[in-house]
């Protein structure tokens, strides 16, 4: 007499699940990924203006952070830690407003107070290393080289009022403007050829996001209104007022076609979630807190909010379950400023307690193996 194995014997199982994966189901599970609740490093920030409706940090494709402070653009460099000045707009009674990267980081986007854009070429730059004192990022005093003029490439004007939202499109640009304007430019044509100019807010636009397939553009404002655009007309293709405040935070899945997340000012405190594709809501969260940025994960379907008044935190949350898988601390001013490193695990804020805080939020890209696991398959049973 012998004892039946079930699992490796029996022709056939009653389970709709099989034998393999019935196996991976009563492995051990795996430890909860834990994210550590103290940033990485912190870089002082003099002079990072505390006003919602800019956005003065980015990170670049090619490992540069550039940070607008005051009248002046720093860039510094993750790889070196090496800071240098771009450029400085204090001789025009100006200050900066916006900063945005191209996508493969070569090219710099510089939103003014005064209304007009600069576009810089850092990767042709030449460098001449001045001293001129130095800048405190961190607890150091680093060397500041400041910037030779021939790495300026163009000057975009058009809008009458300070332009504090920024998004490229290839070599497109898309600016928001406190002009209710949204202009999209050629940057390699004279901006009166190449010209467009969408007219639908009816306040402030303070928030512009290109979908990760460069056909939609979302557009936020002061007005609580969210509106997606495409390439080819001058009219919203979506139009959306159930935020009860302005709309600066916007983010497009990189993971689920259609899929846009926005977050609305301090009398409405929630994320909205949206399937553009069909016009329709999709998910609501109330976080509590002024919703400022919203940025997802390249890797995972997670994505990380920053939030104002009144409690100043960083939430990181679970799609589509929206279940909070951190909640980080340490800014003592509204988390303003929101940009994800190039490989997609960290991220910085920024605030008005001039401080820029670096975090290790997201897990690694998956490995081939990981992504052909037989559980994969269910993933894509509605």
């Amino acid at each position: 007499m012998f004892l039946l194995d079930y699992n490796e014997q029996c022709p056939y199982s009653l389970s709709p699940v099989s034998i393999k994966s019935q196996k991976l189901l009563r492995s051990p599970r795996k430890a909860t990924r834990k994210i550590s609740k103290i940033p990485f490093k912190v870089l002082d920030a003099p002079e990072l203006q505390d006003d919602f409706y800019l956005n003065l940090v980015d990170w670049s494709a090619q490992n540069v952070l550039a940070v607008g402070l005051g009248s002046c653009v720093y860039l510094w460099s993750a790889c070196t830690s090496q800071v240098t000045r771009l450029c400085d707009l204090s001789s025009d009674a100006n200050t900066v407003t916006s900063v945005s990267w191209s996508e493969r980081g070569h090219q710099l986007a510089v939103g003014t107070h005064h209304g007009y854009v600069t576009v810089w070429d850092v990767a042709a730059s030449k460098q001449v290393s001045l001293r001129e004192g130095g800048i405190c990022w961190g607890r150091f005093m680093l060397p500041l080289e400041l910037s030779l003029r021939r790495n300026f490439v163009n000057k975009l004007q058009g809008h009458s009022a300070r332009v504090g939202a920024l998004a490229w499109n290839g070599d497109v640009l898309s600016s928001g403007s406190r002009d209710r304007l949204i202009m999209q430019r050629d940057t390699r044509t004279p901006a009166q050829v190449s010209e467009r100019r969408l007219v639908g807010h009816r306040q402030e636009v303070c928030g512009l996001k290109w979908s990760p397939d460069n056909q939609y553009l979302a557009s936020g404002g002061n007005d609580n209104r969210l509106y997606v655009w495409n390439q080819h007309s001058s009219n919203p293709v979506q139009s959306y007022s159930e935020h009860m405040a302005a709309v600066k935070a916007i983010a497009w899945s990189p993971h689920h076609h259609g899929l846009l997340a926005s977050g609305g000012g301090t009398a409405d405190r929630c994320i909205r979630f949206w399937n553009t594709l069909t016009g329709q809501p999709m998910q609501c969260v109330d976080t509590g807190s002024q919703v400022c940025n919203l940025a997802w994960s390249k890797h995972s379907s997670e994505l990380v909010s920053t939030h104002g008044y009144s409690q100043n935190q960083i939430l990181v949350w679970k799609y589509p379950s929206l279940t909070q898988v951190a909640k980080l601390t340490g800014h003592s001013y509204r988390v303003l400023y929101l940009a994800l490193s190039p490989d997609g695990e960290a991220i910085v804020t920024g605030a008005g307690d001039e401080t820029l805080r670096f975090w290790n939020v997201f897990s690694k890209a998956r490995s081939q193996k990981e992504n052909k696991s037989v559980l994969n398959l269910f993933t894509n049973i509605r």
